[in-house]
């Protein structure tokens, strides 16, 4: 069970207000102009960066998206991972895939296991997690072979065609 320090609105407000004021920061946008598409007035927008005033929902993914990042990810790594978490992802390819993968991978899981969806064990997701990032380093590292045979395949190919 939680601690009821870390679900604290105080604490909350700050960490949120954190992970929304590097949002805008790497965004390289006008504070005022990160306000006006977010349709926030700009002292509220003020208030929330500095962890004094909580964001609605709305607000936030207005305020994330006005920033140029991808919204639903980076509230929910707030949300799973913490603000440290979703800040080191901050406008990445990870944030992309962490995006897509955790819209998709319900819909995969009810696909595979069909009726047997109801089967899976809380106790199981740590082992899943760590198969998954197994399988995809392993895809990586293929991918990478197969770059680098094909770049060496060209590249032979090309001084056959010199000499």
């Amino acid at each position: 069970m939680a601690d009821q320090t870390e679900f604290s609105e105080q604490r909350i407000r700050l960490a949120l207000g954190r992970l929304l004021t590097a949002a805008v920061d790497a965004s390289g946008r006008a504070k005022c102009d990160v306000a006006a598409d977010a349709r926030v007035h700009k002292d509220a927008l003020r208030r929330v960066l500095q962890g004094e005033r909580s964001a609605t929902l709305g607000e936030a993914l207005r305020i994330l998206e006005a920033s140029k990042t991808l919204p639903r990810a980076h509230l929910l790594l707030f949300l799973v991972c913490g603000e440290d978490q979703a800040i080191d992802w901050m406008q990445s390819d990870l944030a992309e895939f962490f995006e897509e993968f955790s819209a998709e991978f319900p819909l995969a899981l009810q696909r595979s296991l069909g009726d047997q969806v109801g089967d899976v064990k809380p106790r199981w997701a740590k082992g899943a997690a760590n198969r998954v990032a197994r399988l995809l380093s392993d895809h990586i590292m293929e991918l990478e072979r197969k770059d680098e045979f094909l770049g060496n395949f060209i590249a032979g190919g090309r001084e056959q065609a010199h000499v």
